[in-house]
Protein backbone atom coordinates (compact mmCIF):
# COMPACT_ATOMS: atom_id res chain seq x y z
CA UNK A 1 0.00 0.00 0.00
CA UNK A 2 1.44 3.37 -1.02
CA UNK A 3 1.82 6.34 1.31
CA UNK A 4 -0.80 8.27 -0.68
CA UNK A 5 -3.37 5.46 -0.27
CA UNK A 6 -2.59 5.19 3.46
CA UNK A 7 -2.97 8.94 3.85
CA UNK A 8 -6.35 8.87 2.06
CA UNK A 9 -7.59 6.05 4.30
CA UNK A 10 -6.54 7.96 7.44
CA UNK A 11 -8.20 11.17 6.16
CA UNK A 12 -11.37 9.25 5.28
CA UNK A 13 -11.54 7.76 8.78
CA UNK A 14 -10.95 11.17 10.35
CA UNK A 15 -13.69 12.74 8.21
CA UNK A 16 -16.19 10.05 9.19
CA UNK A 17 -15.37 10.49 12.88
CA UNK A 18 -15.69 14.29 12.61
CA UNK A 19 -19.06 13.92 10.83
CA UNK A 20 -20.28 11.65 13.63
CA UNK A 21 -19.09 14.14 16.28
CA UNK A 22 -20.72 17.07 14.51
CA UNK A 23 -23.99 15.18 14.02
CA UNK A 24 -24.05 13.97 17.63
CA UNK A 25 -23.37 17.45 19.04
CA UNK A 26 -26.18 18.97 16.97
CA UNK A 27 -28.66 16.25 17.91
CA UNK A 28 -27.67 16.18 21.58
CA UNK A 29 -27.99 19.95 21.95
CA UNK A 30 -31.33 20.04 20.12
CA UNK A 31 -33.00 16.86 21.36
CA UNK A 32 -30.98 15.75 24.36
CA UNK A 33 -28.84 12.64 24.69
CA UNK A 34 -31.66 10.43 25.95
CA UNK A 35 -33.91 11.35 23.01
CA UNK A 36 -31.24 10.75 20.37
CA UNK A 37 -30.61 7.32 18.87
CA UNK A 38 -27.37 6.01 17.37
CA UNK A 39 -29.24 5.49 14.10
CA UNK A 40 -30.14 9.21 14.03
CA UNK A 41 -26.51 10.16 14.61
CA UNK A 42 -25.34 7.84 11.81
CA UNK A 43 -28.06 9.08 9.42
CA UNK A 44 -27.23 12.73 10.09
CA UNK A 45 -23.51 12.01 9.61
CA UNK A 46 -24.27 10.19 6.33
CA UNK A 47 -22.67 6.92 7.44
CA UNK A 48 -23.93 3.44 8.27
CA UNK A 49 -24.84 2.52 11.84
CA UNK A 50 -21.99 -0.01 11.84
CA UNK A 51 -19.52 2.81 11.14
CA UNK A 52 -20.59 4.47 14.40
CA UNK A 53 -19.38 1.43 16.35
CA UNK A 54 -15.97 1.59 14.72
CA UNK A 55 -15.35 4.80 16.68
CA UNK A 56 -17.64 4.75 19.72
CA UNK A 57 -19.14 2.13 22.06
CA UNK A 58 -22.49 3.88 22.45
CA UNK A 59 -24.04 7.36 22.49
CA UNK A 60 -22.73 8.02 26.01
CA UNK A 61 -19.22 7.31 24.79
CA UNK A 62 -19.54 9.94 22.05
CA UNK A 63 -21.11 12.33 24.60
CA UNK A 64 -18.08 11.90 26.87
CA UNK A 65 -15.73 12.42 23.92
CA UNK A 66 -17.53 15.63 22.91
CA UNK A 67 -17.63 16.99 26.48
CA UNK A 68 -13.90 16.40 26.86
CA UNK A 69 -13.11 17.88 23.46
CA UNK A 70 -15.26 21.01 23.91
CA UNK A 71 -13.81 21.65 27.38
CA UNK A 72 -10.24 21.08 26.20
CA UNK A 73 -10.73 23.44 23.24
CA UNK A 74 -11.93 26.16 25.61
CA UNK A 75 -8.82 25.88 27.78
CA UNK A 76 -6.55 25.67 24.75
CA UNK A 77 -8.03 28.91 23.37
CA UNK A 78 -7.72 30.53 26.79
CA UNK A 79 -4.02 29.62 26.99
CA UNK A 80 -3.40 31.09 23.53
CA UNK A 81 -5.22 34.24 24.56
CA UNK A 82 -3.18 34.72 27.74
CA UNK A 83 0.09 34.12 25.87
CA UNK A 84 -0.64 37.24 23.82
CA UNK A 85 -0.86 39.36 26.96
CA UNK A 86 2.04 40.55 29.06
CA UNK A 87 0.95 39.29 32.47
CA UNK A 88 3.87 38.45 34.74
CA UNK A 89 2.00 37.40 37.87
CA UNK A 90 1.09 33.70 37.64
CA UNK A 91 -2.08 34.03 39.73
CA UNK A 92 -3.34 36.76 37.41
CA UNK A 93 -2.50 34.60 34.38
CA UNK A 94 -4.65 31.81 35.81
CA UNK A 95 -7.49 34.25 36.57
CA UNK A 96 -7.19 35.50 32.99
CA UNK A 97 -7.52 31.93 31.66
CA UNK A 98 -10.59 31.29 33.85
CA UNK A 99 -12.09 34.65 32.83
CA UNK A 100 -11.67 33.82 29.14
CA UNK A 101 -13.37 30.43 29.59
CA UNK A 102 -16.25 32.01 31.50
CA UNK A 103 -16.79 34.71 28.86
CA UNK A 104 -16.79 32.09 26.08
CA UNK A 105 -19.40 30.01 27.93
CA UNK A 106 -21.46 33.11 28.63
CA UNK A 107 -21.59 33.80 24.89
CA UNK A 108 -22.09 30.16 23.87
CA UNK A 109 -24.87 28.83 26.07
CA UNK A 110 -25.32 25.79 23.82
CA UNK A 111 -21.85 24.56 24.72
CA UNK A 112 -22.38 25.51 28.38
CA UNK A 113 -25.62 23.48 28.54
CA UNK A 114 -23.88 20.55 26.86
CA UNK A 115 -20.79 20.55 29.08
CA UNK A 116 -22.92 21.30 32.16
CA UNK A 117 -20.60 21.10 35.19
CA UNK A 118 -18.00 18.83 33.57
CA UNK A 119 -15.44 21.48 32.59
CA UNK A 120 -12.65 19.55 34.32
CA UNK A 121 -12.96 16.73 31.75
CA UNK A 122 -11.05 18.94 29.32
CA UNK A 123 -8.04 18.87 31.66
CA UNK A 124 -8.37 15.64 33.64
CA UNK A 125 -10.60 13.41 31.48
CA UNK A 126 -9.33 9.99 30.40
CA UNK A 127 -9.45 11.01 26.73
CA UNK A 128 -7.45 14.23 27.04
CA UNK A 129 -4.06 12.75 26.13
CA UNK A 130 -5.46 11.35 22.88
CA UNK A 131 -6.95 14.75 21.95
CA UNK A 132 -3.93 16.94 22.66
CA UNK A 133 -1.58 17.67 19.79
CA UNK A 134 1.91 16.61 20.93
CA UNK A 135 3.27 20.04 20.00
CA UNK A 136 0.95 21.75 22.50
CA UNK A 137 1.32 22.04 26.24
CA UNK A 138 -1.85 21.38 28.20
CA UNK A 139 -3.37 23.38 31.04
CA UNK A 140 -2.13 21.02 33.74
CA UNK A 141 1.50 21.21 32.54
CA UNK A 142 1.25 25.00 32.25
CA UNK A 143 -0.18 25.22 35.77
CA UNK A 144 2.55 23.02 37.28
CA UNK A 145 5.25 25.02 35.50
CA UNK A 146 3.75 28.34 36.66
CA UNK A 147 3.56 27.14 40.28
CA UNK A 148 7.20 26.07 40.19
CA UNK A 149 8.51 29.23 38.49
CA UNK A 150 6.53 31.47 40.86
CA UNK A 151 7.77 29.59 43.94
CA UNK A 152 4.21 29.00 45.11
CA UNK A 153 4.25 26.36 47.83
CA UNK A 154 1.47 23.92 46.90
CA UNK A 155 1.81 20.29 47.95
CA UNK A 156 -0.44 18.87 45.24
CA UNK A 157 -0.70 21.17 42.19
CA UNK A 158 -2.80 18.66 40.24
CA UNK A 159 -5.44 18.42 42.98
CA UNK A 160 -5.37 22.20 43.46
CA UNK A 161 -6.08 22.84 39.78
CA UNK A 162 -8.81 20.19 39.81
CA UNK A 163 -10.51 21.93 42.76
CA UNK A 164 -10.24 25.34 41.06
CA UNK A 165 -11.77 24.07 37.82
CA UNK A 166 -14.52 22.10 39.60
CA UNK A 167 -15.43 25.12 41.72
CA UNK A 168 -15.45 27.36 38.64
CA UNK A 169 -17.50 24.87 36.64
CA UNK A 170 -20.25 24.53 39.25
CA UNK A 171 -20.44 28.23 40.05
CA UNK A 172 -20.41 29.31 36.41
CA UNK A 173 -23.11 26.90 35.29
CA UNK A 174 -25.56 28.02 37.99
CA UNK A 175 -24.65 31.67 37.63
CA UNK A 176 -25.01 31.84 33.84
CA UNK A 177 -28.07 29.59 33.46
CA UNK A 178 -30.04 30.71 36.54
CA UNK A 179 -28.23 33.85 37.73
CA UNK A 180 -27.84 32.13 41.10
CA UNK A 181 -26.48 33.06 43.55
CA UNK A 182 -25.61 36.12 41.41
CA UNK A 183 -25.34 36.98 37.71
CA UNK A 184 -21.93 35.92 36.43
CA UNK A 185 -20.39 39.39 36.10
CA UNK A 186 -21.23 40.16 39.73
CA UNK A 187 -20.02 36.76 40.86
CA UNK A 188 -16.64 36.87 39.09
CA UNK A 189 -14.83 39.03 41.72
CA UNK A 190 -15.83 36.62 44.51
CA UNK A 191 -14.75 33.60 42.48
CA UNK A 192 -11.40 35.16 41.54
CA UNK A 193 -10.76 36.18 45.13
CA UNK A 194 -11.31 32.55 46.22
CA UNK A 195 -8.92 31.29 43.53
CA UNK A 196 -6.20 33.74 44.65
CA UNK A 197 -6.67 32.57 48.25
CA UNK A 198 -6.40 28.90 47.25
CA UNK A 199 -3.05 29.70 45.63
CA UNK A 200 -1.86 31.50 48.78
CA UNK A 201 -2.62 28.61 51.16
Amino acid sequence: MTQIVKKKIIENKKNKKNKLLSAAFELFTNKGVNNTSIQEIADKAGVGKGTFYLYFKDKYDIQEYLTTEKSRELFESALKNVEGKKINDFKEKLINVIDYVIDELKEDKTTLEFIKKDLSWGVFGERVSSLIDNSKVGVLETFKKGIKESNINIKNPELTLFLIIEMTSSVVFSSITQEKPLPIDKLKPYLYDKIRKILED
